[in-house]
C-alpha cells in the first residue's frame, strides 16, 4: 500500500503496519518525566555517512523519532539535535540504511526519569 505525501514532504510516512509496532507514548506525559544532562563533548547520535542520507528517497528519520532530533536543513541535509534525545531508540531500528550510530550518553550524562 503506498501512502500519500503531504504537501510539501519531502518523504513517506511510516506505513500503517511499521506505525502498529511503536509503542504508544504520550510524549508529553515523558518529557514532564525527565531531566537531561547534555553532554557537549560528545555526541552519542550520529549520521554515520551523509552521502547515504542524500540517496534515502524516504527519509523516515523526519518521522520515528518522537522529539524530532532528525530536521532537513534548507538544503535536505539531516542535521542531528542529539541534546534534545530522550533516548527511545526509535532511530536504532527506524533507518532502513542502518546509517544512524547510536550510542547511549557517557556516564552522567543523558536521561534521568523521575519516575522509574
Amino acid at each position: 500500500m503506498k501512502l500519500k505525501k503531504k504537501k510539501g514532504q519531502s518523504h513517506e510516512p511510516l506505513s500503517p503496519e511499521l506505525r502498529a509496532t511503536l509503542p504508544k507514548v504520550n510524549i508529553n506525559d515523558l518529557v514532564v518525566s525527565i531531566k537531561y544532562y547534555v553532554d557537549e563533548d560528545f555526541a552519542h547520535i550520529q549520521i554515520r555517512d551523509h552521502s547515504v542520507c542524500t540517496r534515502c528517497a524516504t527519509k523516515p528519520c523526519l518521522d520515528f523519532c518522537p522529539v524530532q532530533v532528525f530536521t532537513a536543513d534548507a538544503q535536505g541535509k539531516i542535521m542531528v539535535g542529539y541534546q534534545a534525545c530522550v533516548e527511545c531508540g526509535s532511530c536504532r531500528i527506524g533507518c532502513p540504511l542502518k546509517n544512524v550510530d547510536w550510542q547511549l550518553p557517557r556516564g552522567g550524562h543523558g536521561v534521568a526519569y523521575k519516575f522509574g
